[in-house]
């Protein structure tokens, strides 16, 4: 499978995980804290029910071959603000259905080929960027929602080390948004198994093999290593055995990535 393809089964995946907990979701569990920060359950189904009905916007013009649309965010966000728990639970099932069953039908191609104007960014990205940002989107905030009723959640492996290899490769830019590497006040090349992380004064980096000079080793699953990059490993949510020994600490690295 190319890469686009194992993100849009991954997609898959998740929206079958996601929907398939809404049935057992009453009113009550969908207003409990979720694992974001001053979110409850029914607004992580929110963000991603929104996100899925912006993102396929550009998405489907793509494939169109039609101009992207005008960015109505604003619009939708209200929409779905105003809805209640249960409505916005059940929104996301039909809106990310429709964004993966769009991503799903597109051929070899297509999904090689197609460029899809996301509105935000400088120029037209391939879709494995497009996608692999969904993806990233929703396998963190599948773990805010699953969290929330499993303190010991983890994210899906596969899943994980395809967040990976996607932060190392197209979606390296999604770092310079979310990591503070000052706040590190040093640098460090982190040994973390297939992987490695560079974090210098200005910049941070997942590399796609271990660093040459390793000053310090991260220990643990690859989910624990995505979770640590988005700020999602707090040491309440940190699995036994998770550890960085060396020049740098779990906890200094927990500074450089607060999550978002």
């Amino acid at each position: 499978m190319t890469l686009v393809d194992r993100v849009i089964s991954s997609l898959r995946t998740h929206h079958d995980r996601l929907a398939g907990l809404v049935p057992t979701l009453d009113e009550a569990a969908l207003t409990s804290p979720s694992g974001a920060t001053e979110w409850r359950v029914c607004d992580v189904y929110s963000h991603l029910g929104s996100g899925a009905e912006i993102s396929l916007r550009p998405v489907a013009a793509a494939a169109a071959g039609t101009p992207p649309p005008a960015a109505a965010n604003e619009e939708i966000w209200d929409r779905w603000n105003a809805l209640g728990p249960l409505d916005q639970a059940a929104g996301f099932v039909e809106h990310d259905q429709r964004l993966v069953e769009t991503l799903e039908a597109l051929d070899g191609d297509a999904r090689e080929s197609l460029q899809v104007d996301l509105g935000f960014l400088p120029a037209p990205v391939p879709l494995v960027v497009a996608a692999g940002m969904r993806l990233n989107e929703v396998v963190l905030h599948a773990w805010d929602v699953e969290v929330a009723f499993d303190p010991d959640a983890g994210l899906d492996p596969e899943a994980a080390g395809l967040l990976l290899d996607l932060l190392a490769g197209p979606l390296s830019f999604l770092l310079g948004f979310s990591a503070k590497p000052g706040a590190l006040g040093a640098t460090a090349a982190v040994d973390a198994g297939r992987f490695g992380l560079h974090v210098a004064p200005d910049a941070v980096e997942v590399l796609e093999a271990t660093p040459v000079a390793p000053t310090a080793t991260f220990t643990g699953p690859h989910e624990a290593l995505v979770r640590l990059l988005a700020g999602r490993l707090s040491p309440e949510h940190t699995p036994d055995g998770v550890a960085v020994t060396g020049e740098v600490s779990l906890d200094d690295l927990r500074l450089v990535f607060p999550g978002y």
